[in-house]
């Protein structure tokens, strides 16, 4: 994830949300307050990082970063968009920690808080949703040109059934088949009712079985 944080000096200790952003080091470059960081669950890392302990901060970005990286991808289908999109809500998260209530899981609040951004940004968007947004066929084993014609053939019909999707209905399907979120984390991650979820998780998987029928 690219380093757009600056460098700016630590924080005080209950700096309010609008305090400056720390710097986040490479993963391969972890101190020795990270490293003995790094056995701390999250909510006790997220009680530090609240109180303006930098290091802290830094394992829980490097704890989570990739899988808020694939959800932003998986919704986005760039990889530019979405590293922004992580870029940016991490940014959020370090100043609105003190605002965090633990009432779920540190990673449950960063999906919300990635989901949202990149809602935002789907809700922008007039340009199609790259092929990248579905999973890729090369990783599958059967490589023969007429099995991969075929494989992108139907990520091709994947890609259009999911932009045809609302930003909404996109983002519970993802979040449920791709991140295997259960319905009332996914409720929790879009602000809606469990109800909500199943419903918008219909219509999606009636949406996209009908699209993929020919390549069933």
């Amino acid at each position: 994830m690219r380093n757009r944080m600056g460098t700016s000096p630590q924080p005080a200790v209950g700096v309010p949300p609008d305090r400056a952003p720390p710097p986040v080091r490479e993963v391969g470059n972890v101190g020795v307050e990270q490293d003995a960081a790094s056995a701390l669950d999250d909510g006790l890392l997220a009680v530090r990082a609240a109180e303006g302990d930098e290091d802290a901060f830094a394992v829980l970005v490097r704890r989570h970063s990739s899988r808020m990286l694939t959800l932003a991808q998986h919704l986005l289908g760039s990889r530019t968009d979405a590293e922004d999109a992580v870029q940016d809500a991490f940014l959020s998260a370090w100043r609105r920690l003190p605002e965090f209530r633990h009432t779920a899981s540190f990673g449950t609040w960063m999906y919300r808080i990635v989901t949202n951004r990149c809602l935002s940004t789907l809700r922008r968007r007039t340009r199609p949703l790259p092929l990248d947004a579905v999973p890729d066929p090369a990783t599958d084993p059967d490589r023969s040109p007429p099995h991969v014609a075929e494989i992108d053939a139907a990520a091709a019909a994947l890609t259009a059934a999911l932009q045809k999707l609302s930003p909404e209905v996109r983002v519970c399907w993802v979040l449920r088949e791709l991140h295997g979120l259960h319905y009332e984390e996914i409720a929790h991650v879009t602000g809606s009712s469990e109800q909500t979820v199943r419903g918008r998780l219909f219509r999606a998987r009636r949406a996209l079985t009908e699209a993929m029928r020919p390549w069933r």
